[in-house]
């Protein structure tokens, strides 16, 4: 589907960026409409080229963060390709890197650098612990990451060891953090004229999206393993049917009540142990019993259509196959397949207008683009470059298939 809006049309973005989350982050630029230019490595490209899983026409996880994308080759370490760069830069809008802090400025590419030949950019850097203080250098990946902001050590069951989120969290939402930042900053820079540096530490960014954890440590706790169920609410956790489990969010008095009803005791209201969430947090045990004395007798399917038609809030717990090619997701829009290389992806998940936006391009081949970067190269530019060293700028690299 072709977006009524795009509404970064007419934004380009110079994406020195790698792997997960800063191709994620301009990857939801591009489906609002960005043209992004993601600079690679010449003959190897983002690493994500060479990650698994894998069709004969390449990796899907490529594709999933790289579709819509126009790709050129640079050697960044190339004082030629570093003029060309330059100059390409300064009809750029945007530049997003998540090089290791020091790296930019020692490849030329540092926000002082860009700041001083485009001043309005908006820059966005990504990195583990952000661009000062002591840990700023350190290398960090996602499981360092969820490890060292408390997630992992509320994640799992009271009784099990620390566990990480079923995904790459943190840099998923380092990410889409970026996304906001540059979004928010090309408006501030619609209105007065300023760029900006938006830094992007996937620390802090875990840390903020842990809002309960947040709450339970600013009353004097530390957040523990709770398994399936809410640290605060109850009833709010997985409950066992005939054939597997079923989940059940109870989070106010109003829909406890309409609960006991459906399962048949609705003297659970006024049993002081249950009668507010509080006290249904402090007695989990004892009402979960009181549910699956209920559950048990019934599947899972059955449990779904009769809290449904009760209006509690419930759910299966389905496969990520199941989600997406269930009927959950019909109608939804949400699964694209890329015209080049067959695979299937996750689309943009906001509507705008009610229709999700795409860029409609397919996923680059290394170096796919390279002239394009070549006749950005003005007549001044290469003048320029010309008089100070003696050398032409560099040819475009081949096309790679």
């Amino acid at each position: 589907m072709t977006a009524t809006k795009q509404l970064l049309n007419g934004v380009r973005v110079a994406d020195f960026s790698r792997v997960l989350a800063g191709p994620y982050a301009t990857a939801m630029l591009s489906d609002q409409g960005a043209e992004v230019y993601k600079i690679e490595m010449p003959g190897h490209g983002d690493d994500s080229r060479h990650l698994g899983p894998f069709t004969d026409t390449g990796s899907t996880y490529f594709t999933s963060l790289n579709r819509g994308k126009l790709s050129i080759e640079a050697d960044l370490k190339d004082p030629s390709a570093h003029v060309q760069l330059l100059d390409f830069i300064r009809t750029c809008d945007v530049v997003v890197e998540n090089f290791r802090p020091g790296v930019a400025a020692k490849l030329g590419l540092s926000y002082e650098d860009v700041k001083a030949i485009k001043p309005d950019i908006v820059y966005a850097s990504i990195s583990g612990f952000g661009q000062t203080g002591t840990q700023a250098k350190r290398p960090a990946y996602d499981t360092v990451i969820q490890a060292l902001s408390g997630l992992m050590s509320a994640t799992g069951f009271p009784d099990g060891s620390p566990t990480r989120v079923g995904e790459s969290i943190a840099d998923v939402s380092a990410g889409v953090f970026a996304a906001f930042g540059i979004s928010s900053a090309l408006f501030h820079r619609q209105t007065t004229g300023e760029g900006t540096h938006i830094d992007i530490p996937m620390l802090d960014v875990m840390l903020a999206m842990q809002p309960t954890n947040a709450a339970i440590h600013a009353a004097g706790s530390t957040p523990n393993r709770v398994g399936n169920r809410h640290p605060i609410s109850a009833p709010f956790d997985t409950y066992a049917a005939a054939d597997g489990l079923v989940v059940i969010a109870v989070a106010n008095d109003k829909l406890f009540g309409i609960l006991a009803e459906t399962l048949g005791k609705p003297d659970l209201v006024t049993d002081g142990r249950f009668s507010t969430d509080t006290a249904r947090s402090d007695n989990d045990e004892a009402l979960r019993i009181e549910i699956e004395e209920f559950t048990h007798g019934h599947t899972v399917d059955e449990l779904c259509a009769v809290f449904d038609a009760a209006g509690v809030p419930n759910s299966p717990v389905l496969d990520f196959t199941e989600a997406i090619e269930g009927p959950i997701t019909n109608g939804r829009g949400l699964s694209a397949t890329d015209e080049r290389t067959g695979h299937a992806y996750l689309g943009h998940p906001i509507l705008i207008d009610g229709v999700r936006p795409t860029s409609g391009l397919p996923v680059p081949r290394l170096g796919e683009h390279n002239a394009e970067l070549d006749t950005e190269l003005t007549t001044e530019s290469r003048r320029t470059f010309a008089a100070d060293t003696g050398h032409s700028p560099i040819a475009a690299a081949p096309s790679k298939e």
